[in-house]
């Protein structure tokens, strides 16, 4: 199985991906966001000099008690990190992996959703569209078609930035099958190669406990789909609910088990705000995990 990203490539198997979460906004539900492009930029390489294999760069939160960013201020927001961004990762091309095997120079994934917003930036850079949208329609699939760059599909129902904190599932994995053949087949005619795409089952989007954990202990049944399969499990309000832990800055510990429990379940990527900690467990877990092949 293979990952096309915009003229890079990555093959499967191989050790799990961390993908490091950049918040370029003032909001972030972890408050580790900043509005200036050169504290987002450090952190980006600090994640990247830890081992981060993709950088998550979002200038939008998505907590639903705050209200959307203009398409304006979102595009303005990301421009300037993505240019400082192409800058270094150009000249880090250069150095040796700070971590064996790590993917290097981290690809750039860009955490938006609005057509408007990714037709703004996407020329400027960006190896994935982390896609929040649930794909409505096939616009966004079309613009990374036509730059080359990689899909990530997550599941959720409804807008994003609204609450949908009554949507329950009676078999979530059977919801989730449906939707991603769906929404493989939009993706794919629109124009993008089945090796562009990545599937996302969206852990507390539009879901309740029950259905994040059946997610967690089923998600080997997603690798069906012979796509790389992200699992977002950092501080989730699935931990903390699990734990009693309402400070989310207190879930690493649980961030780790249930990175574990993916990791041993076939996932290829873990998005985290603990770089470190998530590089150092997958290294760990790496010749313990045996390769596991769609059904």
């Amino acid at each position: 199985m293979r990952l096309l990203a915009r003229g890079r490539s990555i093959t499967f198997p191989r050790r799990p991906l961390v993908m490091g979460i950049v918040n370029i906004n003032d909001d972030s539900f972890c408050g580790d966001g900043s509005l200036d492009p050169a504290t987002t930029l450090a952190q980006a390489i600090t994640m990247a000099r830890d081992g981060a294999d993709i950088i998550d760069a979002g200038a939008e939160s998505a907590r639903t008690n705050r209200p959307p960013v203009s398409i304006a201020e979102e595009s303005a927001r990301f421009l300037p990190f993505i240019h400082a961004f192409n800058d270094w990762s150009l000249a880090a091309a250069a150095e040796p992996p700070p971590v064996p095997g790590q993917v290097w120079p981290p690809l750039l994934s860009l955490n938006t959703w609005r057509p408007e917003t990714v037709a703004a930036i996407l020329p400027h850079g960006g190896h994935l569209l982390n896609d929040m949208s649930a794909l409505p329609d096939d616009r966004n699939a079309r613009l990374c078609a036509t730059h080359g760059a990689a899909l990530l599909i997550m599941h959720s129902v409804g807008l994003p930035k609204e609450k949908h904190t009554h949507v329950a599932w009676p078999d979530i994995m059977a919801e989730l099958d449906t939707f991603f053949a769906n929404r493989i087949a939009t993706a794919t005619a629109a124009g993008l190669l089945p090796d562009q795409i990545i599937l996302d089952p969206g852990i507390d989007f539009a879901k309740q406990a029950p259905d994040n954990l059946a997610i967690l202990h089923h998600c080997s049944s997603l690798l069906r789909f012979n796509r790389p399969i992200l699992l977002p499990v950092s501080r989730k309000t699935v931990i903390g609910d699990t734990l009693a832990l309402p400070n989310p800055l207190d879930r690493d510990p649980g961030t780790i088990a249930c990175l574990t429990a993916g990791a041993l379940r076939g996932m290829h990527i873990f998005r985290v705000h603990h770089v470190p900690a998530a590089v150092a467990a997958l290294r760990v877990l790496d010749p313990l995990i045996e390769p596991t092949l769609p059904d």
